[in-house]
């Protein structure tokens, strides 16, 4: 069975987490109800158990701004106390004059390897998370962007299809450093006019080599595990991407809202038994080792 690293999960304190303290309001996962609560790193660990995953790479879950170096401090300590996670995406405000005040405070965790700041934006409202479409390269995210290549760290980009031409310029002004596209670019329907456009800003950010994407996040517009739907998503990554490019994640425990860790993975490997051996070890671990060099 092939060993994995998953590239993208979350933990959490309900109280570290504004959005989950104040009330419920729409967002691109459906109800989140049964999320609202404490999800410590040893109901995850319960979660996954028997699916092969020996490693994980944690990504950050908006805490309040203020408080970007406790959510990696508190990550830091999680790991030297329980071996989980063994690398973690961290927040920084790419909005600022200057994000190396804040980059310098993060630096001090050894499992830092990235930072996101979720700049997508779509013309339904509840789908979106940016003030605007173009933010990806508003001057001052360019430019702390930009500063990410003297620290070795890499940037997890959220886009839409809509927005993945600016986020080729992003991407290419900065080829020293890696840009993980999140949940594959977000391909929210399977009627043929959707996926064609999200092929399409796929393939525009191909165009760009430092640029990986992460098979995470496949269920989070049709609010189910879909298999047909995983394998699509993958086949049309790979063939446009190739292996070598894309990475298996759980986004755990997001998911949790309509599938089991089990039922999960069970599409994932199921969407990838057509390729090859090399292939499904660029999938599920070697993709992940290389980007993030996972402890």
């Amino acid at each position: 069975m092939q060993k994995i690293i998953d590239s993208h999960f979350h933990i959490w304190r309900q109280k570290d987490q504004p959005w989950l303290v104040g009330p419920m309001v729409p967002r691109i996962f459906g109800p989140y109800e049964p999320i609202r609560r404490d999800y410590p790193i040893g109901e995850f660990l319960q979660d996954q158990a028997g699916s092969s995953v020996e490693k994980g790479v944690y990504v950050q879950t908006n805490w309040a701004k203020a408080d970007f170096e406790k959510e990696v401090a508190f990550l830091q300590k999680t790991a030297d106390e329980t071996g989980w996670p063994h690398a973690i995406v961290g927040y920084a405000d790419m909005t600022v004059d200057d994000v190396r005040p804040q980059i310098d405070r993060l630096m001090k965790y050894k499992l830092l390897r990235g930072v996101r700041m979720q700049l997508h934006w779509h013309e339904v409202p509840e789908f979106r998370f940016a003030p605007d479409a173009r933010q990806v390269i508003h001057p001052l995210v360019k430019a702390n962007v930009a500063r990410l290549k003297d620290y070795g760290l890499s940037f997890d980009l959220q886009l839409f299809p809509a927005q993945m031409g600016d986020g080729l310029e992003l991407v290419s002004e900065n080829p020293q450093t890696n840009f993980i596209l999140t949940h594959c670019g977000m391909l929210t329907g399977t009627d043929p006019a959707t996926v064609e456009a999200w092929k399409e800003g796929l393939r525009t950010l191909a165009q760009a080599p430092n640029l990986y994407a992460k098979l995470s996040g496949l269920g989070t517009f049709v609010h189910r595990n879909d298999p047909a739907l995983v394998s699509l998503i993958y086949d049309v990554a790979i063939e446009i991407l190739g292996s070598d490019r894309l990475m298996f994640g759980s986004n755990f425990p997001i998911e949790k809202l309509w599938t089991t860790h089990a039922d999960l993975i069970a599409a994932h490997r199921a969407a990838a038994a057509k390729y090859s051996a090399a292939q499904q070890a660029d999938l599920f671990r070697h993709t992940a080792e290389r980007v993030y060099r996972p402890a």
